[in-house]
């Protein structure tokens, strides 16, 4: 059972960029619990699932397109929770700006939960490493 969790909590975190990418806010909502709690992306603390989902599309406004690169999730399993950690660059292309993109390095430390509906983010932490803005 803890390989089938292992790619089962990596699956939560691939879902949760390409929802992200794809502009697909149900399959990143999918990827929380209702009262998860968002830390690092935006100065203070967000708590709540479909809160944080509308926080999101207005920042994903900003931006023509996005994609995020993940490494392999680094998780550690004790029955029924998780913790991750996964590194990430994500580009984000500017709308403002044609042809501009702006990098982000980070790491994400994830808790997670076993639901009946699957694994789901109960705490989303982002730990900046680096951002760099390039014109065109």
């Amino acid at each position: 059972m803890l390989a089938q969790d292992r790619v089962a909590i990596q699956d939560v975190l691939l879902r949760y960029a390409a929802g992200a990418d794809d502009r697909d806010l149900a399959m990143y909502r999918s990827c929380f619990a209702d009262d998860v709690e968002i830390i690092g992306f935006s100065g203070g603390t967000v708590t709540g699932a479909d809160i944080w989902v509308e926080t999101v599309q207005e920042k994903l406004a900003a931006f023509a397109e996005t994609q995020h690169h993940m490494t392999p999730v680094l998780a550690q399993i004790d029955g029924d929770r998780a913790t991750a950690r996964t590194d990430v660059q994500a580009l984000h292309y500017l709308k403002d700006k044609p042809g501009s993109t702006m990098t982000l390095w980070a790491t994400y430390l994830t808790d997670l939960v076993r639901t009946p509906d699957g694994w789901k983010i109960t705490r989303h932490e982002l730990v900046r490493r680096g951002t760099r803005t390039a014109a065109a």
